[in-house]
This record gives C-alpha cells, structure tokens and sequence, in this order.
C-alpha cells in the first residue's frame, strides 16, 4: 500500500536532515512517521511538505521548494508555498501536486488539516474523494465566527503601525480566516473520507459534507510527555500556565482580566505564558530577545494586552516564556499549579492534553472539542467561554486545594494515557488505511 502524506509543517525527521530548524508543531506527527518507517507494514510512505519559495536555505545551498529527496527509503517532496499567507490559493501548486502524483502513484492520500490553501490544491489535483482522507485539525469556518473572542469594539477596529505596514489588523485577520474558510469547505466537499476526535469536530465535518465516512482518530502526542507526573509538593504554588496567547482565540486577555480578583486571594500569583510574545516589554519577559522596537512589533491585539497589564498593574505577576521546547514546556507544566486554555474555541488542544498526560490540573473554557477529551468536575475544571469571574474561582479553587489537583489530575492523566495511547492510535491508523483501500 503506497501512502502519500501531505502535511502542514516540515517534517523534524527531514529538517535535521538538512541541518535546518523545523518551523511549528509536528512532533506528534514524527511519532506516527518513526513507527510507520520502523515496524514491519505493508505500507511505502512518502511525504509532502510546503517550503516558503525559492526553497530551503541549508549549509550545502538552497533546496529548492520543487525538490525530491529520497532517506531511508521515504521518499520527501517539497512545494512552494507562502505558509505567512495560507488563505491565498496559488493553482501553481496544484501543477506541482500532479508532479508528485504522477511520480510516487500514491493508492491512499492522507491531508493533515484543513487550514492551507493546499488541502484545497491537493484534493483539485488528486482528483479521488474514495481515496482521500482528510484529518481535522482547526476548523477554520467555526474560528472565522468567534475570532474576536468578545473584544472591545475599538479593538477590533483598531490597528497599529504594525498592523498597518503588514496589512494585518485584527479585522484583516478575521477577513483572511473567513478566505481559509471558503477553502476548507470546498477541499471537504472533494473527500470522501475524514479523521476527528472529537464530536465538535464530527458535526461540523457532517455540517459541510453528509456524505463523507468520519473514522475516530486519537492523535499520539509528543514522546517527552508519556513520562513524568505533577506533584503538589514539586509545584510551584500560585503559578498559572497557558501555553500560547498571540492572537484573541487563545484568550489570553481573559486570563490577564481575571488576575485582579485572584490576586485579591493570593497576591503573590504568577501568569507564565509560552508562545511568540506580542506584548513588547510590558510584563517580566525578560527572557524574550526582541528584534524590533515594541512601536514596530506590537500588534493591535498587543497593544490592548498591554494596556490591560499596566492598568491592572501586573507587570510583575506576568512572564512571557518565549517559544519552548517540548522539554521546556513539560518542565514549566510540571512546575505549575494550574494550566489554563482560556481559548474561545479548540477542537482538541494539544497543550492541554499534554499537560493532562502529565497530570497537571487543569482550567479550560468549555468550548468545541474540549468537553470530550476531560469531563469537568473529574478531571478538571470547566468554565464557561469568556466567563472572567468563573475562570478566576476555577484557578483559585486549585490554589486553595492542591489535594483536588492531584486528585483531579490523576483522573485526567489516567484518561489522557487511554485517550493519547500510542499503540492503539498506531493501530487505529493502519486500521483506517486498509479500510480506504480495500473498499
């Protein structure tokens, strides 16, 4: 069985190779590539991946973004594509995918999201919804809808010179989601096969097309996490980690809106916030290296985070991380009282149940996918979406009672450990394949 993988992100098996740094998220999917390559299967895997154009700059030269690079017997392809811009369709990939196609003769094509112009190209070139299979991710329709997540009105309308030298105010980015949208409907619409996990996401892929075969899928998540476990007697007491904060889905201003009244409480509590930091030199970020001057770097989301610290005073109850590593966000989960997704939509957050594997407690608002991966009241808290109030006695009830954290905790990480188990989920995955192609 010949398996054409398209995905999102470089590969970090290929960007080691070539001596680069992978750009994003994939460590799940290097999990599912190293058994795939390693255990003895029927399957010959291949894979897709977008490079900005003209190509990939390595010591050795550049790697041009229509490249071929067979290692250990997979075979590697690149397309150019402007991953800054994935609501704009460029029909020249749909050329290059006939390339590939035609070169690998793929009998199975498995798309890895939905949020990229190429899903769309790839499936117009595929050109065989009974052998496309399709894997959600974010939905970019449902997104488009609540993007704003309950901003003011002036902040939605406002824009800084940031957002105005990069065409890329708040409004513009709800406008760009509303165009990866549009994509994501009709690359459904041309596949007769789709994975999930959750049943937020099975009723809006039901939504856009009726017809396709939704197959359950557990995602494995990165290896680091299967070990280790959270401790009220290792923790940090009072701390609070959220894990990226960039843009207002992930709700980081709720959070910063909710401090005040935990502070009352425990007045020495600490916000830590992982991710590209937006918010220029406001807060304790001191282990954020800037490239721009905050004037030209803060965005209008930004600005308003930071307007929020200084008149809140929070400055030295908040600290922007940076990006991390996976060992680097393991180590701050383990050392948090509380991991918090404030997000106003998730459909399965990696984060959070990462930090679930590792039984650290945890308050998420109930939004999309959330309910179905931790049910609240036993393996966490639950808050309604933009309920400042309700999220701030969530994070305080953890505070009060570390007992209820581990006791919580524990129930998560046992369901996590089930949920994320990487055997079942290995199998599950051929299991769907040979499904595909023997229907």
């Amino acid at each position: 069985m010949r398996v054409l993988w398209v995905c999102n992100v470089l590969l970090p098996v290929f960007a080691r190779h070539l001596g680069v740094t992978a750009q994003g998220s994939g460590g799940w999917l290097e999990g599912c590539f190293e058994r795939l390559t390693r255990e003895q299967t029927d399957i010959t895997l291949a894979v897709c991946m977008p490079v900005m154009p003209p190509g990939i700059h390595t010591e050795k030269g550049t790697l041009p973004a229509d490249s071929k690079t067979v290692l250990n017997g997979v075979t590697f392809y690149t397309f150019a594509e402007n991953t800054m811009a994935p609501h704009v369709y460029n029909a020249a990939m749909e050329t290059r995918f006939k390339e590939i196609l035609a070169d690998f003769e793929p009998d199975l094509a498995h798309v890895f999201g939905t949020e990229f112009a190429h899903t769309l190209a790839f499936a117009n070139a595929f050109g065989n919804p009974r052998r496309l299979l399709i894997g959600l991710q974010g939905l970019c329709g449902r997104i488009a809808d609540v993007y704003m997540a309950d901003l003011p009105y002036s902040v939605q309308r406002g824009r800084t010179f940031r957002d105005i030298v990069r065409h890329d105010s708040l409004r513009q980015q709800q406008a760009n989601f509303r165009k990866r949208a549009g994509n994501e409907y009709k690359a459904l619409r041309l596949a007769m096969h789709v994975t999930g996990r959750t049943a937020f996401d099975r009723e809006a892929a039901s939504e856009i097309n009726p017809e396709a075969i939704y197959h359950p899928m557990n995602e494995t998540l990165r290896s680091v996490f299967y070990s280790g476990a959270w401790s009220p007697d290792k923790m940090e007491p009072h701390t609070i980690f959220v894990s990226q904060g960039d843009y207002p889905l992930k709700g980081l201003h709720f959070v910063l809106l909710a401090m005040p009244e935990i502070l009352k409480s425990f007045p020495d509590a600490h916000l830590y916030v992982a991710g590209t930091s937006i918010i220029g030199n406001v807060g304790s970020d001191r282990h954020v290296k800037r490239k721009y001057p905050a004037a030209l770097s803060v965005s209008g989301y930004g600005a308003y985070l930071r307007k929020i610290i200084r008149k809140e005073h929070l400055s030295k109850h908040v600290t922007m991380l940076g990006r991390l590593s996976g060992s680097r966000m393991k180590e701050q989960m383990l050392k948090a009282n509380v991991f918090c997704c404030p997000s106003v939509l998730e459909n399965s957050p990696n984060a959070m149940c990462e930090a679930m594997l590792l039984g650290t407690p945890v308050v998420a608002a109930k939004v999309g996918g959330v309910p179905s991966l931790i049910t609240d009241g036993e393996e966490g808290i639950l808050f309604p979406s933009g309920k400042v109030d309700e999220l701030a006695e969530g994070i305080k009830t953890f505070f009060y009672e570390p007992e209820l954290g581990r006791i919580l905790g524990g129930a998560a990480a046992r369901r996590a450990r089930v949920t994320h188990n990487p055997d079942t989920n290995f199998k599950r995955l051929i299991g769907i394949y040979r499904s595909i192609v023997s229907s």
